[in-house]
C-alpha cells in the first residue's frame, strides 16, 4: 500500500519526517510521499530515516519526493501536488512562496489582534512557514478558543473574519511551474475545491499541463471516486491517492491514521511511468530546440 499525500512539521503536520516514516512503516505503507505545503525541506530527513530503518531491519520504505503547491482559481484556494520535481529548479520559486506564507500568517495575526484576540506566532525557521493549523493552536494556547476546530469555525476558515487568501499564484501558472521544474502535477482533492465544478475546470488545467487527479482522498465519496476515475480515463491522466495525513492531532480535519485508504501500489508504478515519459519528452524537445537550424529570412526584392 502507498501514501501519496502526507505532511510533516515542515508545513502543517504534527509529526517530524522521522516520526512520519516510523508511523508509515508501522501502518504497513510501502511507499510514502512527503508533500508539505510549498516546501521540499522535509525530504532529507525522511530519506535518512527510511535508510536507517532499512539498514536496521532489511525492510524498505520508498520515499517519493513531492510537495503541495498552494494556488488559486476563480479566487478560491486550489492545491496542486507535484511529484519528482527537479529541486535545483524549483527551490528559488518556492522560497518566494514560503515568504508569502509568512506574510500571510502575519496578516492573519494582525486581523486577530484587531478583533481582540492577540496571539504569538510560532517560530518557524528555514524552510518552514506557519500555516492556519499553527495559528489555530496559537489561539488555543492564548486561551481564546478551546480547540483548533473552534478556531477554524470562528476565525480561520474561508470567509471567516481572520481569513487571508494566499498570495496569488494561479492554478494554471502553478501547473506550468511544476512542469517546467520536471514535476508531475496532480490536482489535489478536486472535490474539495469550492471555485467551480471539476468538469468545468479540468480542460483548462489539462491544457496547462496537468497530468493527474487525486482520486482517493478521505473526503471523496464513492460516487466522486468513480467520477474522478472516469475523468482520468477520459483525459489520459494518472490516478493518485492518499490520506492527506497531518498527524494524529489533526484527525478532526484529515484522515485519523495512515494507510486509511489502502491505496494500491500499482498507482505508484503508473505515476513513475508517466513521469519518466514526460522527462523523455522534455529532453527530446530540448535537444530539438538546441539543434534546430536558425530560420533564414525570406528574400524580398527592393520595391521599385
Amino acid at each position: 500500500m502507498i501514501e501519496l499525500h502526507c505532511h510533516t512539521t515542515f508545513s502543517d503536520g504534527t509529526l517530524t519526517p522521522t516520526e512520519l516514516v516510523k508511523a508509515a512503516i508501522e501502518a504497513g505503507v510501502k511507499a510514502l510521499a512527503i508533500t508539505d505545503h510549498d516546501t521540499m525541506g522535509g525530504w532529507e530527513e525522511a530519506y535518512s530515516a527510511a535508510a536507517a530503518h532499512a539498514q536496521e531491519t532489511g525492510e524498505a520504505l520508498e520515499i517519493v519526493p513531492g510537495l503541495e503547491l498552494s494556488t488559486t482559481h476563480n479566487w478560491r484556494s486550489l492545491h496542486v501536488l507535484g511529484f519528482y520535481p527537479d529541486r535545483s529548479q524549483l527551490e528559488n520559486p518556492l522560497q518566494e512562496r514560503l515568504r508569502g506564507r509568512q506574510r500571510r500568517a502575519e496578516t492573519i495575526a494582525q486581523r486577530l489582534a484587531a478583533l481582540g484576540y492577540p496571539i504569538t506566532l510560532p517560530s518557524r525557521n528555514g524552510q518552514k512557514a506557519p500555516g492556519r493549523p499553527h495559528i489555530a493552536q496559537a489561539l488555543v494556547d492564548a486561551g481564546h478558543v478551546k480547540t483548533s476546530k473552534e478556531a477554524f469555525d470562528r476565525f480561520l476558515a474561508d470567509d471567516k473574519p481572520a481569513y487571508v487568501p494566499y498570495e496569488k499564484l494561479s492554478a494554471v501558472n502553478g501547473i506550468k511551474l511544476l512542469r517546467e521544474c520536471g514535476a508531475l502535477p496532480v490536482w489535489a482533492h478536486p472535490y474539495l475545491f469550492q471555485g467551480g465544478a471539476v468538469e468545468a475546470c479540468l480542460p483548462e488545467f489539462v491544457a496547462a499541463g496537468l497530468m493527474g487527479l487525486e482520486v482517493y482522498h478521505p473526503h471523496h465519496s464513492p460516487t466522486e471516486v468513480q467520477r474522478l476515475t472516469q475523468l482520468c480515463q477520459e483525459y489520459g491522466l494518472v490516478m493518485t491517492g492518499g490520506s492527506d495525513y497531518h498527524g494524529p492531532a489533526q484527525s478532526n480535519r484529515h484522515a485519523p491514521h495512515l494507510n486509511a485508504l489502502k491505496v494500491p501500489l500499482e498507482l505508484l508504478k503508473d505515476l513513475k511511468t508517466a513521469h519518466l515519459n514526460t522527462a523523455h519528452l522534455n529532453t527530446a524537445h530540448l535537444n530539438t530546440a538546441q539543434h534546430s537550424p536558425t530560420p533564414t529570412q525570406p528574400h524580398t526584392s527592393t520595391p521599385a
